[in-house]
């Protein structure tokens, strides 16, 4: 099925079919309704590819995340497709693992694509990746990492507030010995939020830090626990890199009998609907993930209302649930 034969069954031309299918308003209703109408008749699809290499421009916005297991990443995208779809764009979406050689090639792919934007909501980066983005004209919306530039625009979240809010609020419970778990350590966004919690130690000398690293999953929030206790440490509570991590970490400490908070207290960060859901629900750090996705879809997908670009800063809100209590008597 093509498009001269939709065209023949509507009795208009070709160039009022392609019309309708770009959405354009110079089309009469009666005339848009013979075409919707013979397209639904004909089962007709149009060659999305095609239509791009010849107009120079598509209709699919590029997403790039580290994670698909986690819900943070898949809670933005689901935003990001929500918008493009109502814009009349499409979405194609790849998962890193964290791997920046993966980074590249899906950026690569993309680009070879001729995507009309892309959106790497990752932690890890390719440095080069920066210039090549650059000369490719494409627009991009970094989160957390890359540099912005007359077609790059950065979203950053301000982890360093965001752990000083769960560090204070800990230390104003008697909190005095505390367990950080993370994940990929030596990525800038996930260091950022370990470290801050190191550099506590010399803002509250009272405060003893350790930390232990696994996989950004909820196992790996179990295996981190697990070889943070190994090392003889016994916190009182456990600052945790994300929600993902946190709520593998109480699965561990349920199975020790460790009671949360009257044992051992335990935070989050992000919070994804499952720290609502978890038991006890997890006290936690708010990204605005809708808000995040929003951003990205206006700042990807021409439009009248002129967005803001560079770099855009994000400070995160505390919230307090059952999972952190005053510090255990000792």
């Amino acid at each position: 099925m093509n498009l001269e034969q939709v065209a023949r069954r509507a009795k208009v031309s070709t160039a009022t079919v392609s019309r309708v299918l770009n959405n354009a308003s110079v089309v009469k209703s009666s005339t848009r309704a013979r075409v919707v109408k013979a397209i639904e008749e004909l089962k007709y699809h149009p060659n999305l590819h095609a239509r791009s290499l010849a107009g120079g421009k598509s209709k699919t916005i590029g997403v790039i995340v580290s994670n698909l297991e986690n819900p943070f990443f898949f809670d933005i995208y689901k935003t990001i497709e929500a918008d493009a779809h109502a814009r009349g764009y499409e979405v194609v979406m790849a998962n890193t693992d964290y791997r920046s050689e993966q980074l590249v090639t899906s950026i690569r792919l993309m680009i070879g694509r001729r995507v009309a934007g892309l959106a790497a909501i990752v932690s890890e980066m390719a440095p080069e990746l920066i210039e090549e983005l650059n000369e490719s004209r494409t627009p991009v919306v970094f989160y957390d990492v890359g540099t912005p530039r007359q077609n790059i625009t950065n979203i950053r979240v301000d982890y360093r507030r965001g752990i000083e809010k769960v560090v204070d609020y800990l230390h104003s419970l008697g909190h005095r010995r505390l367990g950080f778990i993370g994940h990929h350590a030596i990525l800038g966004p996930i260091n950022e939020r370990m470290k801050t919690v190191l550099d506590a130690v010399a803002r509250i000398p009272s405060l003893e830090v350790q930390a232990a690293a696994d996989a950004d999953t909820l196992e790996g929030g179990r295996q981190a626990v697990r070889n943070l206790l190994a090392t003889g440490f016994t916190p009182t509570a456990l600052i945790c890199v994300n929600d993902i991590t946190a709520v593998g970490a109480l699965r561990e400490l349920r199975e020790r009998g460790i009671r949360v908070p009257q044992d051992m207290s335990v935070t989050g960060f992000d919070n994804v609907k499952l720290s609502e859901f978890c038991f006890p629900a997890l006290t936690t750090v708010h990204i605005p993930r809708e808000r995040i996705g929003h951003i990205i879809c206006e700042s990807l997908i021409p439009h009248d209302v002129k967005t803001a670009s560079g770099e855009i800063v994000i400070d995160p809100e505390f919230v307090v649930r059952d999972s952190t209590g005053p510090a255990p008597a000792i």
